[in-house]
């Protein structure tokens, strides 16, 4: 992999959460263009009710969050609302709790990588159409033709990004081969204001590490897993499955304030 720089023009194919309109970084079209401060930065995660995370992140996750993994490439993810459209932990004002870990998925907004089908460079892009990003910015993206220091380090971090998220693809892919992922569900029971329950709702079906499977491995296996380090991440995991009832709490009391509809 090339190290990334601002400019080309590749063809962005795909949707990435939070972005509306990425584009390649560049000195052309981008030149007068930055970052402004605003209020409130992640109001974007209001909506989200799951968000991506990496191995690394596993461990602080877990203190905040349920971490499950989803859809046929089992991607972790953090458990953020147990509704579409909903997030517990970023209020009305689109203030993020502040003692709630923000995933680095989150953190790289409004940046983020795109491959170059022309050549195996990653090449870095802006949303265009970010709240902060702005023509008359406080930190701006270039300083004279070249990238600023921030872009550089916006680089610097997506590059990391990039790693970890392969390292978390590697992950998942060990433990899918070694049969350790099992189905689950889990459901809540909303109740009204006189608290009376209402009928009982889904809130996902997903993917967890099975702790019997794990303890099931043969001997040579587990050591093969243990020696790559990843046994802490399972564990995080499995610990933070517990935080299923802390979120429903919050979405409990959440509907509790709110008017009931005649």
């Amino acid at each position: 992999m090339s190290t990334p720089t601002p400019g080309g023009q590749p063809e962005l194919t795909g949707q990435v959460m939070f972005y509306r309109k990425p584009e390649p970084l560049s000195l052309e079209r981008h030149k007068n263009l930055g970052v402004k401060q605003i209020a409130a930065p992640f109001a974007f995660l209001r909506t989200a009710h799951a968000v991506p995370i990496t191995v690394s992140e596993f461990g602080v996750v877990a203190t905040c969050f349920p971490i499950i993994f989803v859809g046929a490439e089992k991607t972790p993810v953090a458990v953020m609302g147990v509704r579409q459209n909903e997030n517990e932990y970023v209020d009305a004002s689109g203030q993020p709790d502040p003692d709630t870990y923000i995933p680095a998925f989150v953190r790289r907004y409004p940046f983020v990588f795109a491959s170059d089908p022309k050549s195996d460079k990653l090449l870095l892009c802006v949303d265009t159409e970010a709240s902060m990003v702005s023509n008359q910015p406080d930190v701006a993206f270039f300083d004279g033709d070249k990238a600023s220091k921030f872009t550089e380090d916006a680089i610097e971090f997506c590059k990391e990004f990039e790693r970890q998220r392969r390292a978390t693809a590697e992950f998942v892919e060990m433990l899918d081969k070694a049969s350790l992922f099992e189905q689950k569900s889990v459901a809540f029971t909303p109740r009204d204001n006189q608290g009376n329950a209402g009928a009982t709702q889904k809130i996902a079906d997903y993917w967890a590490i099975s702790e019997e499977g794990l303890n099931a491995l043969p001997e040579g296996k587990f050591q093969d897993i243990r020696n790559t380090g990843a046994l802490a991440a399972v564990y995080a995991h499995m610990v933070s499955l517990m935080n299923w009832q802390r979120v429903i709490q919050r979405t409990m009391r959440r509907l509790a304030t709110q008017p009931a509809v005649n």
